[in-house]
C-alpha cells in the first residue's frame, strides 16, 4: 500500500478501497453478515494482520428515518430514505472483518496488537469502523443483553502501545515519525453513533444511547473495590480492549464507534463469581440482534457513500517529524 505524508498508509485507489470495517471482540468471531468471504494477510510496521473481506449481504435494509420518512443517517434530513428496494445498492459493498482476539480467542486482552490491527484497516482504505465490546455493567440499569453506545472512556491500562507516533526515530521500520497530541474530547464518531442509535430503535433492540467505558488491563476480572471506584468516577461499563483501539483510530482519521454488549453485572454487583464462559454464552444469545443491527447500519453507510458531517477524518497535527 502507498503511504501518505508522515508514513501513514494512504490505502488503495478509491475504486479498490474497502471503506467499511467491523472489529469483532469477544464472542464475535464470524463475519456472518458478509458473503463470498476471503482472507487477506496485511503487512504493517507492527506485524502481519489477518483480515477477512466479504460483500455486504443485506436483504431489505433501510436507512433510519424520522416520522416523515426523511433520511436520518449521515448528515440526516436531505431526502427520502431508501426502502428495501434500495438495498441493492448496498449489496456487494465490500466490508473488512477483523477478529480482535484472533482465531479461537487466542490473544489475551493485554497482548492485542492494536496498532497492527488499526493500521491494517487503514491500509485497506477503510474510513469507518464499527467495533464490538463485551462488557460488565456497573449499573443495574444496564442489564445483561443490553447494548450500550459508548461515548466516553476511562483508561486504566498500563504500558500498552497507545500511539503510532513515537518521535523522530520510531522503533518500528516504516512507522510514522513525529509526535502527536491527539484530541479525544469526543472519542467516538457522532455520525456513526447516531446511525446506530436510530437503527437500534427501529429494530426494537434495547440500546442505551451513551455510556462511559472503563478499560482495564486484564486479563483478570476486577475486584469489587475497583468496580465501586469506577462507578464513582462515572463509569457505566467495564472491559479490557477498547483502549487504545479508539485512540489509534482517531490518529489515523478513522470514524470509529463501539457497541458494548452487556454480558454480566460486574464484581460486587453480580451474585456469583465471574466467568469467561458466561460472557461467551450471553454474546451468543445476542448474536441475532447484533447481526441485524450491524447489517442494517453497514447498508446505510454503504448507501451514504463517503458523505460525513463529523470531524473524525481531519488529519492530526504532527510535530517534530524532521
Amino acid at each position: 500500500m502507498s503511504a501518505s505524508s508522515g508514513g501513514i498508509p494512504a490505502g488503495p485507489d478509491k475504486s479498490a478501497a474497502c471503506r467499511l470495517a467491523v472489529i469483532g471482540g469477544t464472542g464475535v468471531y464470524d463475519p456472518s453478515m458478509l458473503e463470498g468471504v476471503r482472507e487477506e494477510l496485511v503487512d504493517t510496521p507492527y506485524g502481519p494482520v489477518s483480515v477477512r473481506i466479504g460483500r455486504l449481504a443485506t436483504g431489505g435494509a433501510r436507512l433510519p428515518t424520522d416520522g416523515e420518512g426523511r433520511d436520518r443517517s449521515i448528515g440526516g434530513g436531505r431526502g427520502p430514505a431508501a426502502d428495501g428496494g434500495g438495498s441493492g445498492a448496498a449489496r456487494g459493498e465490500e466490508v473488512a472483518f477483523l477478529s480482535r482476539h484472533g482465531t479461537g480467542h487466542a490473544v489475551p486482552p493485554h497482548r492485542v496488537n492494536h496498532r497492527a490491527n488499526v493500521w491494517a484497516l487503514k491500509s485497506l482504505g477503510v474510513e469507518r469502523v464499527l467495533a464490538t465490546a463485551a462488557v460488565g455493567s456497573l449499573s443495574r440499569d444496564m442489564k445483561p443483553g443490553d447494548f450500550v453506545l459508548l461515548d466516553q472512556f476511562l483508561d486504566f491500562t498500563r504500558g500498552r502501545a497507545s500511539t503510532f507516533y513515537e518521535g523522530a526515530k520510531p522503533l518500528n521500520p516504516g512507522a510514522p515519525r513525529g509526535v502527536v497530541h491527539v484530541d479525544v474530547t469526543a472519542p467516538y464518531c457522532p455520525d456513526l453513533r447516531r446511525v446506530l442509535a436510530d437503527t437500534a430503535a427501529e429494530l426494537g433492540v434495547t440500546c442505551h444511547p451513551a455510556g462511559t467505558y472503563v478499560c482495564t488491563e486484564g486479563p483478570r476480572f476486577e475486584t469489587a473495590a475497583e468496580i465501586r471506584m469506577y462507578a464513582q468516577l462515572g463509569g457505566h461499563v467495564v472491559g479490557m480492549t477498547g483502549v487504545p483501539e479508539v485512540v489509534l483510530a482517531r490518529e489515523l482519521s478513522l470514524c470509529y464507534a463501539a457497541v458494548a454488549m452487556v454480558t454480566n453485572f460486574a464484581a460486587g454487583i453480580a451474585d456469583r463469581p465471574l466467568t469467561h464462559s458466561e460472557v461467551v454464552e450471553v454474546m451468543a444469545a445476542n448474536a441475532a440482534n447484533l447481526r441485524a443491527l450491524f447489517g442494517r447500519v453497514l447498508a446505510a453507510l454503504a448507501l451514504a457513500g463517503g458523505e460525513q458531517s463529523c470531524r473524525c477524518g481531519e488529519p492530526v497535527e504532527v510535530h517534530g517529524a524532521s
